[in-house]
């Protein structure tokens, strides 16, 4: 059984939170296991959690729309979240969740050995340990990350939900969806 199947299957019995509890599926990832580029979210939603696959919902098929006209093909990259079950009421994810479902996240990003981490949002971000007061100080940029040893590029934006809900934000998210395109080249 190859890394990223073993790191599934242990996040779709874990049970060290209480997401756990009221999940339908947990959400380990799917996509390229040789992507170059890794897209980690924040959590699952409904749909996420129904289906067991990560970005199915409404915030994915934004996602999808904006990636595609950005040039980058969803299924070259591996797309998973910082959390692996969905929070209650899709609210946003806790530190202490993002801080048990990060090993599998860093053990994800070891197996795949990504070029490049786009983190989409807060949640990402926090569970990449980028330090920041607001997103503003480091999104569209590049950031250098140590995942204890591993050292890997991550580029930050936003969550999709945001430019999804403030038009004003979508061309924003766009160019810097576009500037991830020309970093893997």
């Amino acid at each position: 059984m190859d890394a990223l199947q073993e790191i599934a299957k242990r996040v779709n019995v874990c049970q060290l939170c209480e997401l756990s509890k009221g999940r339908i599926n947990a959400v380990p990832g799917d996509g390229n296991p040789n992507a170059k580029l890794m897209v980690i979210g924040e959590a699952p939603g409904k749909y996420e959690d129904l289906q067991g696959k990560p970005f199915v919902g409404m915030s994915g098929r934004f996602l999808n729309k904006y990636l595609e006209a950005a040039g980058i093909s969803r299924q070259e990259a591996f797309v998973t979240n910082a959390v692996k079950c969905r929070p209650p009421s899709n609210r946003k994810p806790t530190e202490v969740e993002i801080e048990t479902c990060r090993p599998y996240l860093i053990a994800q990003i070891e197996a795949i050995k990504p070029q490049l981490l786009l983190a989409l949002g807060t949640s990402a971000c926090n569970a990449l340990g980028i330090k920041y007061t607001h997103l503003s100080e480091v999104k569209g940029k590049l950031i250098d990350i140590d995942l204890g040893g591993l050292k890997v590029k991550c580029f930050v934006t936003f969550h999709p939900s945001f430019p999804m809900r403030f038009p004003s934000k979508r061309e924003t998210f766009l160019e810097d969806l576009k500037q991830v395109k020309k970093m893997l080249i």
